[in-house]
This record gives C-alpha cells, structure tokens and sequence, in this order.
C-alpha cells in the first residue's frame, strides 16, 4: 500500500425536518465590498430535535419578509417557537464554512466523493444513523440577516492549456472487467436479473483506502475515479475500455458530467501531505481524452483550496471553497466568474439545469452565521434571485434544482424549504410526527469539499417531493417507508412502504414515477423499483438475484445508478488491512436481464 493519505470521509444523513418561516426572495443587491478574514469554520449542530432519538419534527421557523435593495435587515418572523431557516432572497454573499466532525468514513451518492483531507478530521454523520428531529410535526427552515463584510476581488486564472500529465490508456478489452464466475448465476430464480460482472480493486491504494468517485454511466461506458485513475468500462462485461492516470490524487468531483458526457474533476497539487484540491482536469467520459487542466488561481492569501466542490450545470464547472469561488467554461477551460461583490460569497454550488449557489455572509459573529441561497447565471455569474435565510441557519443541502428544494440546519433543528422559480419561498415541508427521515449527502457540510447536490434517498417532480424514512427493525429485518410531501403546502400526501423484510431509497424520477432502489436483505436480492407518483406499492423493475445478496451488501457505503436497464452498485469507499485483501475487495457489480 502507498503512503496514507488523511482520514477517511463522513457520511450524511437526516431526520425529520421542521415546517420552515415564511419570507420571500428579494433582488440582488450590491453591498459594500467585504473586509479580509472570511470562511472561518461555524460550529454545525447536531441532527435537530434529538433528545435520546432523531426524528422528531420542530415547529415551524419564522420566514422572513422579502428586502429592499441594500443592507440586509431582518424582517421578524411569524413563528415564535424554533426559528425556521426559510427567508427571503438578497444579495449575493460571502460564507463562513462549518467545523467538521470527526468521524467514520462515507461517501454520498453518485458523483463527487468528499476528499479525504490530510490536515482535518473527516465529518461524522451517518446517512443509516442520524435522523433529524422534528419536534412538534413539523420540519421548519428560516432564513433571514445582514452582510456587512467586503468580499474578495476575483482574479483570473490565467489560459487553459492542454493537459500532458495524466497518462491516458485505451485498454484492448481486457482490463480489470471480471468475468462473472459461474457460480454467481447459478442460483437464479426465474424472475431474477443476471449478474452481468463483477469487479475487484486493481489499483494500489493509501494505507487508509480512498474514497470512489461516481459511477457516472455516458452511453455505454460505466465510470468512476479513485485515488490517482479515472476509468471507463464496458457497461456489458465490465471490461475497462480506458483509463486516465493523474498526477497527484483525485479530490473533487461533480456529482454529474456535462450532457455530452464530459468532466471536470480536481487533482491534488502535489503528492504530499500539504497538497492542496487546486488542479481542475478535463475529461471526455466517453472516449477517455483528457482536455486542457490549470490550476485554479487564488483570490488572495486568505483563498483555502484544501477542499473544494465541484457542479456542472451546461458548459459551466463551478468551483466552491471556504470565502471564495469560481467559475470556468467545461469545453476549452475559460475562467467566466470569480468572486461576487458585496458582503455574501458562494462556498458551495449544484448543478444541473440550474445553477444554484449557496452562499456565507460575513458578519461580526462567527456562531451566528448568516446565509442565503441564489440562483447564477452560469455564463456571467449574476444572480438571478436571492433567498436570505433567517439568521444562524446554515444551507446544509439542495435536493432538488428545478423544482428548487432545500435542506437547512441551526443546531439541533433541521427544515426543508421549497422555493418557487423566481426565488420566492413556496412552502416549509411539514412532517407527521414520529418521522424520521434519512438521506445519503456524503459529507455532512457541503462547505468542506462536497457538492450541495447529489443526495439519495430524496427525489422530486414539479408539485411533490419524496423522501425516505430511516430504517425501523421488524423481527430479523429492517423495513421503511417513502413520504410524499407537496410543494405547494408543504403537507404530507401519502406514505408508500417497502417490500417486506426490504428498505428502500429515492434515486431520481424516471419519466413521472420515482425510481428507487431496494436493499438487499439477508434473505434476498435488492433491486430497482418504481412507486407512481400516487404512492401504492413498489413494483420491482430489476430484481436482483437472492443468490449474490451477500456479495450486494457488501460493497462499504454503496452507490447506485440505474440506466440503460441495467443497474450499478459500487463501493463508496475501498479499504483493506492489506496489500492482498486490497486486491480482494469488490468494488462494482453490474446486473441486467
């Protein structure tokens, strides 16, 4: 094994959130330019509402009213109880990143992987543990406050050039893809899928393992990166069609490549342990052709590029870290936006079809945080709408972009807030009590090198929102259940459970239904599922063989994607107490019909 690299990362994971304040967004304003000495880490709460068990919904938050241009000023809220995080939309801001936890390891779902950083101790929230409380019913998010900080003058990275460093091999077909042993199929029951194949780890790892980035599936290549290679296989036969050897260790990763199929990843700047997450690398995913790469360039002394985080959304890579950002073209590497103006700077992004920042503000009290969400233009960096949460609640997440929903956290409280696509607050999801709720986010603050999207266990059409409940012990198994909740009221329309003796977990949708996955249990296969947009009963679309259940569960954290019919199981985290069960250990399945 080579030499260790830092600790290993955290998972994520929710409870019940509580019924977010009112407020509405308000245009962007241009505050005064923001003092030196941004991002110094706030100190996160833990899940809300948790006494000695998460879940329990919080009573909803005050939303603030929408501001006028200029300083922020915060309106009162109308709730009195727990303050909700859900305001209204201001200026573009700066952001104060979040202390981490020490923890286990855990990455979140498919795409960027949180880095394992040699100078911090990796955050601790379990995605299968920690449920946050809502107390009273409800899950409530406020957001509300006031800037008065300069933000940092963005600087130019200088021109993309190509990239000669990483070494790139097309592979003849016989890379590290296994043929599926005979015995892997042999006990398949009419009904059940095939296992396609079955990967185990080639590539010589840190002491401690790495983190896996994707699996992204482009056409008919399946890929994902981990520790110093980026490689494509067969979505077939599993077979490596080419591989990309970086430099320095892979650190950052968008949770999705561009629609083409295209990436833009981070690399290490070296290979010891001071390195900084500064290189941005541009791969093809489809044929494996590295593009151009540069160094991201920093915004004065007090730029951190230990961690970063990385979306997509069209031919935009936006770049997020603690005070600062940047933005650059996918396609030839032109640097398109740097720093905001004013007193607010974006630290995080999600991608997709929109371009979603979330923002710190700086303020005079580090433990009183002030944040606020907004929309980019993804070509020229403006806002397009600003949402200012109430003060001292933190943007934990983006679930979905379009339509925009968000999660939120102040200490023990924890809120979901939908907003309209102008910006304006729709509604503060409100839970029945005794939920618990549970996502897989990866790290547990997006501020600390992972992306505010790429969630599990969540999923959203344009007037409903659908989540999964945390895990509750039935005899020998674990079973849970998926809640509707509507966007326009923020109430709860109807509860859809598992399989028996099975959990279950949103993906995305797929067409109008919502596309699950179902864990394996000890006594059969997982699957993909499907659940109408009107709840009922999920009806298996891929079951996974009974017979390769063990081997299913055994991948550390996994990650799943379903596409092409086929579905994609793969490690989140690959680690071994040796050079020899390293090469052992299972890191990708494939299943089809």
């Amino acid at each position: 094994m080579t030499q260790p690299p830092s600790q290993q990362p955290p998972q994520g994971g929710f409870g019940a959130p509580q019924e977010p304040p009112q407020g509405s967004p308000q245009p962007p304003q241009t505050p005064p330019p923001p003092q030196p000495g941004y991002g110094y880490p706030q100190t996160p709460g833990q899940a809300p509402g948790q006494a000695p068990g998460y879940g329990y919904p919080q009573q909803p938050g005050p939303y603030n009213q929408p501001q006028q241009p200029g300083p922020y000023a915060q309106q009162p809220g109308p709730y009195a109880q727990q303050p909700g995080p859900y305001n209204q939309p201001t200026q573009p801001g700066f952001g104060y990143p979040q202390q981490q936890y020490p923890g286990a390891p855990g990455p979140g779902g498919p795409g960027g992987g949180g880095k394992s950083s040699k100078r911090k101790p990796a955050l601790i929230i379990g995605a299968a543990a920690v449920a946050l409380l809502v107390i009273g019913g409800g899950i409530s998010i406020a957001m509300s406050g006031s800037g008065d900080d300069k933000e940092p003058v963005a600087e130019k990275s200088g021109d993309a050039e190509p990239s000669n460093s990483p070494a790139v091999n097309e592979g003849d077909g016989n890379g590290d893809g296994r043929e599926v042993d005979d015995d892997l199929n042999a006990g398949r029951k009419a009904g059940e899928a095939k296992v396609l194949w079955l990967q185990k780890n080639d590539v010589d790892l840190p002491r401690n393992g790495s983190d896996v980035y994707g699996p992204w599936v482009v056409g008919d290549t399946v890929v994902k990166g981990m520790y110093r290679t980026v490689s494509g296989y067969s979505v077939a036969d599993g077979k490596q069609k080419w591989t990309v050897k970086l430099p320095a260790e892979l650190c950052a990763a968008p949770s999705q490549p561009t629609t083409d199929g295209k990436i833009v990843i981070g690399v290490e700047n070296g290979t010891t342990d001071t390195a900084d997450c500064a290189d941005l690398q541009m791969i093809d995913l489809n044929t494996g052709k590295v593009g151009w790469k540069k160094s991201i360039k920093k915004n004065g002394i007090g730029d951190i590029l230990s961690d970063i985080s990385l979306a997509i959304s069209g031919d935009t890579v936006a770049v997020g870290r603690i005070g600062n950002s940047s933005a650059y073209r996918v396609s030839d590497g032109k640097e398109l936006f740097g720093n905001q103006p004013g007193d607010c700077q974006p630290f995080a992004f999600a991608g997709g079809p929109k371009l979603i920042a979330a923002s710190n503000c700086r303020t005079d009290d580090v433990d009183n945080p002030q944040q606020q969400i907004q929309e980019l233009d993804p070509v020229t960096g403006k806002p397009r709408w600003t949402y200012q949460a109430k003060r001292g609640w933190e943007i934990d997440r983006v679930y979905s972009v379009s339509p925009l929903v968000v999660s939120l956290k102040q200490d023990k409280q924890w809120g979901i807030l939908a907003l309209n696509e102008n910006g304006t607050r729709r509604s503060g999801l409100v839970s029945d009590k005794g939920d618990k709720f549970e996502t897989d986010c990866g790290n547990a603050f997006a501020a600390f090198g992972n992306s505010l999207d790429g969630c599990t266990g969540v999923a959203a059409d344009a007037n409903t929102f659908y989540m999964s409940t945390a895990p509750e012990s039935s005899g020998t198994a674990s079973t849970n259940k998926v809640v509707a909740f509507d966007l326009n009221t923020g109430k709860s329309k109807w509860k859809a459970a598992a399989p028996a003796g099975r959990t279950m977990k949103p993906l995305r949708m797929d067409g109008g239904n919502v596309l699950l996955h179902v864990k394996a249990g000890y006594d059969g296969g997982g699957g993909i599922a499907t659940l109408a947009p009107t709840g009922g009963t999920p009806q298996m679309v891929l079951k996974h063989p009974a017979s390769t259940a063990e081997i299913e569960n055994s991948f550390y954290n996994s990650k799943i994607v379903y596409a092409g019919g086929r579905s994609f199981i793969a490690s989140g985290r690959v680690s071994a107490r040796n050079d020899e069960e390293e090469l052992k250990t299972k890191t990708m399945m494939a299943f089809g019909n």
